[in-house]
């Protein structure tokens, strides 16, 4: 509890709380998870798939996939991002779960400047203009971001508009909105 009230008053201090949880009870699989959560926070993306690669090879499971794939764009591998996305452990997540690894691949896809493959991956893991809720406003922003990037404007206004109808709070949609006017 240490580690996540740091974590959001100060990252770098929770890191250290989460080494020092490592340092230990380095076994126990949920102090690996935390650690590599907090290393994502941080940015410190080669802590980050350590940690979570010690995690489930503890506890099993596919869990937290997409912070892994995340990380491994952070470290410019945006093909290896990609084939955890498409990995068989992929099939093994929830619903919610697969739509965070689709936003997470579809960025993938930008870096490579697949822009037609991103746009794709995000219609595949469930895009709506109608949807409600944190996840669909995620969904609709990515999708948005990627109209920006091959700078079709327009769409990415109105999927913008739509993040925003469906979670305010979710996203930076307004602002992006505002910079796009």
């Amino acid at each position: 509890m240490a580690a996540m009230w740091a974590l959001e008053e100060n990252p770098q201090l929770a890191l250290r709380h989460g080494r020092a949880a490592k340092a230990r009870a380095g076994r126990i699989g949920v102090v690996r998870e935390m650690l590599g959560v907090i290393a994502y926070s941080c940015g410190e993306w080669a802590e980050t798939l350590s940690e979570l690669r010690a995690a489930r090879r503890l506890q099993g499971g596919p869990g937290l996939l997409s912070l892994m794939a995340d990380a491994e764009r952070g470290l410019g591998r945006p093909e290896r991002a990609i084939e955890l996305a498409r990995s068989e452990e992929s099939q093994q997540l929830d619903s919610s779960d697969l739509v965070e690894l689709k936003i997470v691949e579809a960025g993938a896809r930008l870096d490579l400047e697949q822009i037609d493959a991103a746009l794709v991956t995000l219609e595949d893991a469930g895009l709506s203009k109608n949807g409600k809720g944190e996840q669909a406003a995620r969904l609709a922003y990515a999708y948005a971001d990627v109209l920006a990037a091959a700078e079709r404007t327009g769409e990415a206004r109105a999927w913008f508009e739509s993040s925003l109808a469906a979670d305010e709070e979710a996203t930076d949609a307004q602002f992006r909105l505002d910079k796009l006017a």
